[in-house]
Parts: structure tokens; sequence; C-alpha cells
């Protein structure tokens, strides 16, 4: 769909709450100059996704007039002229701010290097800490540009499918916004795994009447007997999401038929009362299933989603989920922190205070706590993760902790003096070891010392499974224990040089040191004795550049010989196949984006470990990538001459539908000599057959011969070289 601005204004009057519209209509106005003359990969003008993301905003979350003007400039800072001191004299300081927020955020590459990733998530998190329109900005962005995902090359389909994924459909459950959750995940995986996501999308149509038929009939029977419930209770019924039942199916290895919740009905009512009064009836109509029983309204998620569920089987042996709730459970459990701004007067954006956003504050000062930027990346995984599980104090308090923590992370998480003190732990009366997994409904009793020179163990940081455990045993022993840290750091740094031969000396340890953010040696000793810091990896920085001085230092003693060079550098180009300016002995590869053959103008891009992308001169990433922060990154190159490489091409042929077409086309590529890589068929809505097949060429013109023999082919309609942007 593409979105207009008569579009969005005509939603935000049907909202009926109380917007600005002269000041949004001069935002679009301002967004609309500034994207002039600018188009998405689709062909669409570029000032459609910001209205889209505007539309999404309004529609879903009724989101105020200051969030609705920041999306629709939230690209105008980072992509036009336009600077952020216009945007704040124009609309105010509250615009400015979200522009700022979205644009640092979407600056911000989450599939770099683990230590570049966990400060670029870190800035994510700072900007949510300010105002947490910012992320929900951001979540509406992200969630327009999965929809549009069709228009991308498939490397870039990828990429951003990853992100989403890993980072954004995470970040949209500790919000509570399940729907937009939800469709991202489906989305992402309709990229990441196509196969598996049309098998359960096929599995899920084959009885698709016989489905609505039966969730209509539950509704009907469980409507007439609570009947007497005044006002009448919303009844509704839902199929389980594609992704959630992907992750039963392929991850957990269950077949479609034992996932139990497939199926669900959820019944809104007014109290919490009524909501316990109408388990009691559904458990009396219908058998309920043993251990499926989960009472979230006494034990909310961290995200403050609360509700009644519980699996039992009808009369017809097809097992099903109901969801039991109040209203404005309901609205939190769809919009999350999102439903104060679609059902209330609104928040402020600023979280300062908001008991509910703990989270995002604790995962900020863990990180001001750790050495290694590695730690943080992995912890913010782990603190994203949408599994919890809720374990019981001995007087009934309950504490939530991520799937598989233990005790040691249930100590911390109740104080850090009572983890510090630790001694042992109970689980159900029973002592158990410091490892052992805790799971909901454990009641754990924490012994601890009375003595205050007692402190944790060294290995506890490894068998701790939570970041806040893991900073909080750290920063004791960077605390209590700096001398023994000294000297337990330094002599597990000597065991290890010694072991690979390293030699070091007082500038390189310093080198080090600093590399880690350390003012001093000994403070690099102590940060490898306290855990702050992962010595195997000093250690294969240490080695990678011992290694570069020896190939140094044999370079310069030896003598050049100037036509050698020559000569090996002809043989390496008409190896690779290219020439690159200003760059020898480099590993090349070819973008699949574009599948660049011999006599294509091409560009090379400089990638972070893996040698040189060659791209086609006119590919869509090259224009793009020329204009961003990376442009430096591109270098000129051309073919070699004489060049002896292979490269993989890939057509892309419609046909008629008719009994022998692959055996044809395979027989017209053997007939060239030409290897094939790889081949797909399936049938088009019309009728048609679409085969792909990638081949190996020597050049264009040997890729223009075979397309012009398969086109002569009986029932062939076309056949062209994918890639062409």
């Amino acid at each position: 769909m593409t979105y207009t601005i008569d579009m969005l204004i005509d939603k935000i009057k049907e909202v009926g709450k109380s917007y600005d519209l002269d000041k949004i209509q001069a935002a679009y106005e301002l967004a609309e100059k500034a994207h002039d003359g600018v188009f998405r990969s689709s062909g669409e003008p570029y000032i459609t996704h910001p209205v889209a993301v505007a539309y999404i905003l309004v529609e879903q979350f009724c989101m105020d007039t200051d969030t609705i003007c920041a999306a629709l400039l939230h690209d105008v800072v980072e992509d036009t002229d336009v600077g952020l001191d216009v945007i704040q004299k124009k609309f105010g300081e509250d615009v400015a701010h979200l522009v700022d927020g979205v644009t640092k955020i979407g600056q911000v590459p989450l599939n770099t290097r683990e230590e570049q990733q966990a400060e670029n998530i870190r800035k994510i998190l700072i900007a949510m800490s300010k105002d947490i329109r910012v992320i929900i900005i951001k979540l509406a962005d992200r969630l327009h540009n999965m929809r549009t995902l069709a228009s991308r090359p498939p490397e870039k389909q990828r990429k951003t499918s990853l992100e989403t994924m890993n980072f954004y459909a995470p970040i949209a459950h500790r919000l509570g916004i399940s729907d937009v959750k939800e469709e991202m995940e489906d989305l992402a995986l309709r990229y990441l795994d196509p196969y598996g996501f049309k098998e359960i999308e096929s599995l899920l149509d084959v009885h698709k009447d016989e489905r609505d038929t039966f969730i209509d009939k539950i509704k009907g029977m469980i409507r007439e007997r609570i009947s007497d419930i005044q006002p009448p209770p919303i009844i509704e019924g839902r199929v389980k999401s594609i992704y959630s039942i992907y992750k039963k199916v392929y991850v957990k290895g269950k077949d479609f038929s034992e996932i139990y919740d497939i199926y669900a009905v959820r019944i809104i009512l007014q109290t919490v009362v009524e909501c316990y009064n109408v388990l009691g009836i559904i458990h009396d109509m219908f058998r309920p299933i043993p251990y499926r029983f989960k009472d979230y309204i006494a034990m909310p998620k961290p995200n403050r989603y609360q509700s009644l569920h519980t699996t039992v089987i009808g009369r017809e042996g097809i097992p099903f989920e109901v969801q039991i709730r109040t209203q404005e459970m309901h609205n939190t459990a769809q919009y999350g922190v999102a439903a104060h701004w679609k059902y209330k007067a609104g928040i402020s954006g600023n979280v300062a205070g908001e008991k509910r956003f703990d989270w995002i504050r604790q995962l900020l000062e863990q990180q001001q706590e750790a050495d290694d930027v590695e730690q943080i990346s992995e912890a913010i995984k782990v603190d994203l993760a949408p599994d919890d599980v809720y374990v019981f104090t001995p007087k009934g308090d309950v504490i939530t902790l991520p799937a598989g923590s233990n005790v040691i992370d249930f100590a911390y998480a109740i104080h850090t003096q009572v983890g510090n003190k630790m001694t042992g732990a109970k689980v159900g009366g029973r002592m158990v070891p410091f490892d052992h997994t805790l799971h909901t409904g454990d009641i754990v009793e924490i012994l601890t010392s009375g003595s205050d020179n007692y402190g944790p163990n060294r290995n506890w940081s490894e068998i701790a499974k939570t970041n806040e455990a893991k900073a909080k045993i750290r920063a004791w022993f960077k605390r209590e224990r700096r001398e023994e840290n000294i000297e337990c750091g330094k002599a597990a740094f000597e065991k290890e040089i010694r072991r690979n031969n390293i030699a070091v000396d007082d500038e390189i340890l310093l080198q080090a040191a600093h590399r880690q953010r350390l003012s001093s040696v000994d403070d690099l000793y102590a940060a490898i004795g306290y855990g702050g810091v992962q010595l195997s990896k000093i250690i294969t920085r240490l080695k990678e550049e011992q290694v570069k001085q020896q190939r140094l230092n044999a370079v310069q003693t030896q003598p050049i010989d100037i036509e050698k060079t020559i000569a090996d550098n002809n043989k390496r180009a008409q190896k690779n196949g290219v020439v690159l300016d200003g760059i020898e002995d480099c590993a090349v590869k070819y973008a699949q984006c574009c599948n660049p053959l011999p006599c294509d103008d091409i560009m090379g891009f400089i990638t972070r470990g893996y040698g040189v992308s060659i791209h086609k001169a006119d590919c869509q990433n090259v224009k793009i990538g020329l204009q961003g922060e990376n442009k430096d990154r591109w270098i000129k190159a051309h073919w070699a001459v004489n060049s002896s490489s292979a490269f993989r091409a890939t057509i892309d042929i419609i046909a008629d539908d008719r009994t022998a077409l692959i055996a044809d086309i395979t027989t017209a590529i053997a007939s060239n000599h030409l290897p094939i890589h790889e081949i797909n068929a399936h049938y088009l809505k019309n009728g048609n057959a679409n085969i792909i097949l990638t081949i190996e060429v020597s050049g264009i013109d040997q890729l223009k011969s075979i397309i012009l023999r398969l086109q002569k082919i009986p029932g062939v309609i076309s056949a062209e070289r994918t890639g062409k942007q």
C-alpha cells in the first residue's frame, strides 16, 4: 500500500483525539521538500516511507503530535541537508530530540563485529532511557521496512531480517508490543527460511475452513455458558503466529500435531474476579491438560503482561488454549507501553522514575562495570531473551529470571550482599549445587555467611547466566581483591605467552592495556584476574601482531625484485579475475546482489575480514554506498586481461509448464559444457513455470550466447540474467 498525507490526516481525524494538524502538515511539507527526487528501491517516492511510519504510529498506537512530526522527519537529518537546528526552530525541542534519537539509532549497523555491535546497542539503550518514544518510532520504521522488503536484493533482505529477529523483535517484546513483535518475526522468517515459512503456512491453510468452524463453535459454546455476565465479555479466536509454530516444529523438534496451542480463544472481561470465575467455568466445560495452566495475573511477566492461560481439550479431541484477561490487561498485552498513548492521556517520553523501564537502566548500569565490550553484547542478548522463569523466595515473593538461570543468579537478583555472602542454596528444602538450573514454581532459600570477610568464588562469574550477577561478582573482585587480582592475572598472562611463544615488552603490554581502555599494565593484570577482560582475546591479538611484525621484518631484509613483483601481481590479477586500484594480494568475492561478469563496469568494496566484494558499477548498493558514511571503502576496479577465472551467473526463465521442460534446459546448458551449480523451479499463479538456475561462465559474451540458446527452447517465454538493478 502506498501511503499519502491525505490518508494520514483522515486516520488522525478518525482517531478522534486532539492533534495539531497544522504542525503535522508543516512537518510533512518539510520532509516532502527534503526528499524530493529521491525514490525507494520499489520505485515509490521516498516520502511515502515516513508517511507510512507516521500512519502506523497513529493507527496502532495513537501517538501524540510531536511523535507523528518526528516520524515524518525521522530520515531528514540523516539523508538530506536539513540540519537538526532547523527542525528545533520550526517544531520545538521535543521533536528535534526525537529526530536526533531516531537518527542515531538509524546509523547503528547491528551486523558488525562484536565490539562495535555492543557499543551500538549501548547507544540505542541510552536513547531509549532518555525518551521511550524514540524506540517506538524506530519500531514503526523497521516494521514498514519489513513490510516492503520484497523489493530489496536478497543479501539486504537477509541482513535486515537478522537484525530484526535478533534485536528489534526482542525490544518490542520487552516493551510489551506483541502485535509488532509477532508481525516482525513472521516477516523476518519469510526471508531467513522461506521453505520453512511456506511449509508452516501451508499446514495452517490446509484445514482453514475446518479451523474457522471449530473456533466459531467453541466461541459460541463459551458465550452461551457465560451469557449472564454483564457487560457481555468479548470473545475472540486466533491462530498462533507462524514463527511461534516454526520454533516448536524446527527448533524443539515437535510434530505439528503435538503443538497444543495452535488454536486459541481469548476472553476479555471487566474485573480480575470475573477472570478467575470464568477459568473455573472453562475447566468445567472442557478437560484441562495437566501442567498447561499459567497464572500471569498473579505473576506478571517483566513486560507487564497479565493473563490466565490454560490449555484444554474439547469433545472433538482437538486441544486449544484459552486466554482470560481484563480489558486493561488486554490493552497492555497488545500495545505494551504504547497503550498509555492509545487508551490514556499519554505519558511523558522520559522514563525516569518509571518502574516498567527499570530493565533499560539496569542494562546500562551493568555495562558500566564491564571492561570487555564483548561481554556487553552477549549479556544484552541474554537479558533481552523472551523466555523467563518465575521463582519464589521462602516468604512468597516472586523473582523473575531469564530461562536457564541458576541459584547464583537468584541470590544476586534478591540483593548484591545476599549473593556476595552466599554459602549454599536449597530448592524445595533440599540442598543443591550452585549451578542448579531453576524452573518456574521453585521455592529457593539462600544460605549466607555472617562474616564480613566472606565473598564470592572466582568461578561464579563463569557459572552465572545473567549479566546482573556476572557484573556484581566482577565488581566485588575488582573492589575487594586488587592485589590478588594483579597476581592472579599476571600469572595467567605469563603462562599463556610462554605456551604460545610470544615475546612482549613493557611497550607492548601498555598498548594491550590501552586497547582495553585501561590506564596501566597493573590494571590489565587486575582485569584479567577478576574476569573483566578475556585473556584469550588478548593473546590472539598479540599473536597476530607478532606474525605481522615478523613478515614485515622479512620483507625489509630481502632485496626487491621489480620484475618478479610485476609478474606476481599479474598472476594474482589473472587468478582473481580483477585488478584493484591501490590494493595487492587481496581476497576477492563477487557480490550476489548484482552478479558482476567480465565486460561489466565494476567497483570494489573493502569488507571487514572478507577481502574485497566486487559489484557492478550500476548496482543499487554502489549508488547507496558512495553516498554513505563508508564511501571511502569503495575503490575502483577493472577486469584483468586474459583472466582465467570462471564466474557464476544466475538466469531467470519464465516458460509454459510442460513435460521435459527442465530436461531441455539442462541439455542446452550441458551442450555448452557449462557447470550447473543450482537450479530451482516452481509454479506461478498464472500456470507458467519459473526456473532459476545458476551456471558457471567465462564472461558476459558466453552468458549472452547461452541466454539466446535458452530463448529458442519451445515454450520459453523469457530468459534473462538476474542481478540487474
